[in-house]
């Protein structure tokens, strides 16, 4: 069992102030250098004393309570010179130094309890990105004969969870990836998101047929999730070169091909996954070099000041150069860039390039695998 000792409760253990608790501590200082000016330029007459126990209260709101109670101190020594000052002790003095006491102790109660709320929203931050890379394994930066990188953008920067979702996987019918959007937020949407990868995860290699795929899939959310639920997707195949992609209710992918950009759009639209889409194949016959960027809604809806983000207008000079981690690290930057840091809807991104088919030799592909292809 791993016990987890504070660092104030060993003999050599100091923690660094951090930027916070120095900002209050300095602020806190300047108050106490404020306020002695002021009475020592006024005299002794302890009427401005009181006001050294506004000190441990700013500091309560940045620095922990340790810090708390030395400038508490600070404030109560300060207080016991200037009240000195006046040749003997005054009612109005002793009632200010009983003030400065008591600020000081309720300030350092107040400072336990926003430390303990902090460590526990760190401690929820750092749950919720477990369970992100949880339901979003890392991709790439090989899957089958396809460079692949994924990256999941979060609108919220103290939390890395949604329900935005991808995968790709090297199955027996050629490489298969999914990105998919859950309709709403939070720890439901991170459930139906599971729900949806693990389905997803297990059906790719049994059926052959992408359509058998989507159906599957749209039962286990059927069975997940209520009236009003659904989860837009896409779903694409690369195999011997040639690409097949089926979308549900999903922003079409864009595929980079010699400085082009090009939507591909389904053959008919489907609804989301929920709603028994009936989905029509889209085949694409892939060139080396090809680049196929998958994206959910929220890079569609970036904007500022009415003006969404061009992404098909970019997309090549962002994503046509460098590896495929490389593009999404630009498309990034250039989309928070666009919005000024303020996303209003997560993002998933996925970036695959085709190098061009690889090598297939008989001892390589079991024959139960070749048969599962031409079924």
């Amino acid at each position: 069992m791993l016990l987890r000792v504070p660092m104030y409760l060993l003999p050599t253990g100091r923690r660094p102030l951090s930027p916070a608790s120095r900002a209050g501590l300095g602020a806190a200082i300047m108050l106490l250098a404020i306020v002695s000016a002021v009475e020592i330029a006024d005299g002794p007459s302890a009427n401005y004393v009181g006001l050294l126990a506004a000190a441990p209260f700013l500091t309560a709101a940045f620095a922990s309570w340790r810090v708390v109670l030395t400038v508490g101190v600070s404030a109560i020594v300060l207080g016991v010179v200037f009240a000195g000052m006046g040749k003997m002790l005054s009612v109005a003095a002793a009632i200010n130094l009983t003030g400065i006491v008591l600020a000081t102790a309720i300030a350092a109660g107040v400072a336990v309890i926003r430390q303990r709320q902090a460590e526990q929203i760190v401690e929820l931050s750092k749950l919720a990105a477990v369970a992100q890379q949880a339901v979003l394994r890392p991709l790439g930066p090989q899957v089958g004969s396809l460079a692949v990188a994924g990256h999941y953008i979060s609108s919220t920067a103290s939390a890395e969870i949604g329900g935005d979702l991808y995968e790709a996987l090297d199955t027996p019918y050629g490489v298969r990836m999914i990105i998919g959007d859950v309709r709403g937020k939070g720890l439901d949407a991170v459930r139906l998101a599971s729900i949806v990868l693990g389905s997803y995860r297990h059906v790719a290699y049994e059926r052959a047929d992408l359509r058998a795929v989507v159906t599957d899939l749209d039962r286990a959310v059927a069975r997940s999730v209520g009236d009003e639920d659904f989860v837009t997707a896409a779903l694409v195949e690369e195999r011997g070169g040639t690409l097949t992609i089926v979308n549900c209710g999903h922003p079409a992918p864009l595929l980079l091909r010699r400085g082009q950009v090009i939507p591909l759009d389904p053959p008919a639209p489907a609804p989301p996954l929920g709603f028994m889409p009936a989905v029509r194949p889209r085949l694409e016959r892939l060139e080396p070099g090809d680049r196929l960027l998958l994206f959910t809604d929220g890079l569609g809806e970036a904007r500022r000041d009415g003006e969404f983000f061009p992404t098909a207008d970019r997309a090549w000079r962002l994503l046509g150069h460098g590896t495929v981690a490389d593009g999404l690290a630009s498309l990034e930057t250039a989309l928070v860039e666009w919005v000024h840091g303020r996303l209003d809807d997560d993002i998933a991104l996925v970036l695959m390039e085709y190098a061009g088919p690889r090598p297939v030799t008989t001892a390589a592909v079991p024959s139960w695998e070749v048969g599962g292809a031409e079924s």
